[in-house]
This record gives structure tokens, sequence and C-alpha cells, in this order.
């Protein structure tokens, strides 16, 4: 350990203590892909198993999952200054030396790192279209204007329509009723059954008991009095936020595009564009997320050795 951080290749458990360090790194570099908030890898560090350390002055962050399988053996792409090849080629010969050739790849690899790898034949670069992130353009979100955005305000007007509601900014005092909605979404979605709702469930409550620690903005969505729908985010960098968090009431009809709607008009009006992060792969959540009419799909690279 050196000045209070690990040095390569020496990793460390990321801890709710790293933030500052971690979260100034993150924002010098001004990401453009969703992983890379202190946020997002704080609440999946126990899913994914994150550990983290300096290298080559860059930060360096590996899962180290203890369960195994594909969330094993793998790093996000090295954060810090341009050229990074030789950071990225160190902490790929680290992880092979950890868990065998097969299990080092740089995933969620950023467009400006895969294209500086391009000419160097000692590595092999391909698309990871499941991880690529939905960006928006803020007043898209907002205005939900012309004939492509008709369903959408239609679903708003009949939720208005049918309901009494109120929208109020997230505080503290919010947490344990979205804990509730939470349980209550994860019941109805059966859970249980599918370990990638596991472990969005627990990254959900994760961000939620650790709300204010974590510096995170938020908004609520009241019917009838009671909480149906919360939404989480913050600044990815300084034109674009990320979401990441939304849940409602599955049973509500509307309730979605209220809070996406209401979230961005109230907390993100500032802001150019808006990252709602990827779809996983997951054919409902694909269909959704294009129905919003995406600015870009922010790509992502798997990168490994030859």
């Amino acid at each position: 350990m050196s000045a209070g951080f690990p040095l390569f290749p020496r990793f460390k458990p990321l801890e709710i203590s790293d933030r500052e360090f971690l979260r100034s790194r993150l924002w010098d570099f001004q990401p453009r892909t969703s992983e890379l908030t202190f946020t997002n890898l704080f609440i999946w560090r126990k899913y994914y198993g994150f550990e983290w350390s300096v290298l080559d002055d860059r930060l360096a962050v590996i899962a180290a999952s203890p369960e195994g399988g594909p969330r094993r053996g793998w790093a996000l792409p090295p954060v810090g200054a341009q050229p990074r090849a030789e950071t990225a080629k160190r902490l790929l010969e680290s992880l092979a030396e950890r868990g065998g050739p097969a299990a080092a790849q740089i995933q969620r690899a950023d467009r400006l790192l895969a294209e500086e790898l391009q000419s160097r034949p000692e590595f092999s670069i391909s698309p990871a279209r499941d991880d690529y992130d939905y960006v928006y353009l803020t007043r898209d979100l907002i205005e939900l204007a012309g004939s492509r955005y008709h369903g959408k305000r239609n679903h708003i007007a009949r939720f208005t329509a049918a309901y009494d509601y109120r929208y109020e900014p997230f505080d503290a005092g919010h947490v344990p009723e979205c804990l509730e909605l939470a349980e209550a979404w994860c019941a109805f979605k059966r859970c249980e059954d599918d370990l990638d709702l596991i472990g969005e469930h627990d990254a959900v409550k994760e961000a939620l008991s650790h709300f204010t620690a974590l510096g995170v903005s938020g908004g609520v969505v009241r019917v009838g009095g009671k909480i149906k729908a919360f939404t989480l985010g913050e600044l990815l960098n300084s034109r674009t936020a990320v979401i990441h968090i939304e849940k409602a009431d599955p049973e509500i009809r509307g309730l979605y595009p209220v809070i996406n709607r209401e979230f961005c008009r109230r907390r993100w009006a500032g802001t150019e564009a808006v990252n709602r992060e990827q779809d996983m792969g997951e054919p409902g959540l694909r269909k959704a997320k294009l129905s919003y009419h995406p600015d870009h799909l922010e790509e992502k690279f798997i990168i490994a050795l030859k």
C-alpha cells in the first residue's frame, strides 16, 4: 500500500471509504460508458467481487468474484490518460497469470481504447452488443415530442387521468418505503428463480442503503400517498447523466414513463444527454429501451491477448 491506495499488482476490495479517491479518478477521465462511476462499481461490488489497484498511475478494476463462472477473471478498461495500450497489456497478462489465458479479458471497454489497440497485433477486439449503453437526448425524454413518442404520451395521459400522484425529489427518508417497493417488485418478478435478478436486487438495496454516502440524486412517485416508483442517478460526465436504477409497481401502467420524464425534467434538464445503461441482451428490456429512440448506442468491446 502506498499513499493510502494499493499499487499494482496488489488489489483491494472496493469499499465505501474508497469513494473520494476513486470518484476523483473517474471524474477526471470523463467516461462515456455507464460502468465507470463509483456508484455503479460499489453497488455491484459483491456480485462481481470488484477489486481495484493503481497501475501506471491509472485506475485498474478487476472482477474477482469468489463464486467463479462468467463473473470471474476479467477487468474493466484502465481509467486514465491516453495512451493506455501498455497498461491494458500488463493488466491482461496479470489476469492470465491469475486465471489462465481464457479468463484474461477486458470487458465493457470504451471505443477510445478499442481504436487505440486496433493497430496492435497482440490484441483481439470484438464488439459486445449486449453491453452497449442507450444514450438519449435529454430534451427528447422531457418533451416526448413528435409522432414517434405518441405511445409514450398516451401512456402518461392515461396514468395521469386514472391516478392521484405526486413526484418528490429523493431523500433519505424515502429509503425504507423504497426498500419495501423493491422487495415487492422482486417478489412479483420471481427474482429467486434468476441469478441476474437476484444480483440486481442486491445492487438496488446497496444503492438505497448507502444513498447519502454515495451522493446520488433520485426521485419518487407517490400514488394515493404511497411510493410506487423510484429512480436514482448522477452525472456520468459534464454533459451526461446516467440512470442507475428505476423501479416501479409493474401493475400500474404508465408509471415507468412518468417517473422517467419527471426525473429528467426536474433534475437533469441542464444536461445534454441521459445514459440509461445497457439491456444485457434481454429482449423485453431491449425493446423498451429502443422504444425511447436513443440518440446513439455507446459501443463497448471485449479485448483479449491473442
